[in-house]
């Protein structure tokens, strides 16, 4: 039987992942990035479990731990503390202060959702949905025979490349990351990726101009090059994507199913 999962959390790529983590097993996740927000949602939605970050933008992790103790049909739900927070005497302080549990940051993908079961009724325990991380369809390939081909992934936080990695692999790509685009291009000039998913922003980095020198490699140019992002500015960064050469522009947060339906269509050659 899945659980119902609040995550408290204000860092929206740690939020994702955890999102994806507990979908991937069959959990049903339920998102917050402020504690007042969290708040209000345990009340509605009555989560059996609730992870939630320490430094919150609003109410911080130990207020909102004590409100939720303190709430007659909240006080018996687990309330795990997920944090960076580590110096000698943290966690005594987390359990302290009415968490039931601690888990550390940054996330482990691997045993996040033991750590996350640890804290679980039996009953409750998660079973892994293969195809695209338990979309709320399964994810069914479609016939164009573009699996098992190669995705260069490109971006500087290894969050990112760990869900691309986790989302990709299940539905039979071959998945290939770089950290920065000297790195990609490098790659890209070796054997040649099939499609290039590429975040926008990446510091130090013209990630534009990494774009063009694949458009002018004549052994490259042919690869679609998509740009992936979590920010939103209106619409200029995916103008220039576009007048640049990009196949597509996909924006953050973005569910599975329709990350590879994009990328299927960028490999049989649709545009946008």
């Amino acid at each position: 039987m899945p659980a119902r999962v609040l995550m408290i959390e204000d860092n929206l790529e740690n939020l994702q992942l955890m999102e994806y983590l507990l979908r991937a097993w069959g959990h049903i996740p339920i998102s917050a990035q402020t504690g007042n927000e969290g708040l209000e949602l345990a009340h509605k939605e009555a989560p059996d479990l609730i992870l939630c970050d320490i430094l919150l933008p609003d109410l911080d992790g130990y207020k909102l731990a004590k409100a939720l103790k303190s709430h007659p049909f909240l006080r018996q739900t687990p309330v795990i503390a997920v944090t960076a927070l580590a110096m000698v005497g943290d966690k005594e302080k987390v359990l302290k202060e009415g968490f039931d549990g601690y888990i550390p940051k940054p996330i482990n993908p691997e045993h996040f959702i033991s750590q996350v079961e640890d804290f679980l009724g039996g009953s409750l325990r998660g079973c892994r949905i293969e195809h695209a991380a338990a979309a709320h369809e399964p994810w069914v390939p479609p016939a164009s025979g573009s699996r098992s081909k190669t995705v260069l992934v490109v971006d500087n936080n290894p969050v990112n490349l760990t869900l691309a990695r986790d989302t990709l692999e299940p539905a039979g790509f071959h998945v290939v990351t770089a950290a920065d685009p000297d790195q990609a291009l490098e790659i890209a000039r070796r054997s040649a990726p099939d499609l290039i998913l590429s975040d926008v922003h990446m510091p130090g980095y013209d990630v534009l101009a990494f774009l063009k020198a694949v458009k002018d490699n004549s052994e490259l140019q042919a690869i679609p090059f998509v740009f992936i992002s979590a920010s939103y500015d209106g619409g200029t960064d995916r103008e220039k994507a576009f007048s640049s050469g990009a196949a597509a522009f996909i924006t953050r947060p973005i569910e599975p199913e329709v990350l590879l339906a994009q990328l299927e269509r960028c490999l049989g050659g649709g545009k946008r």
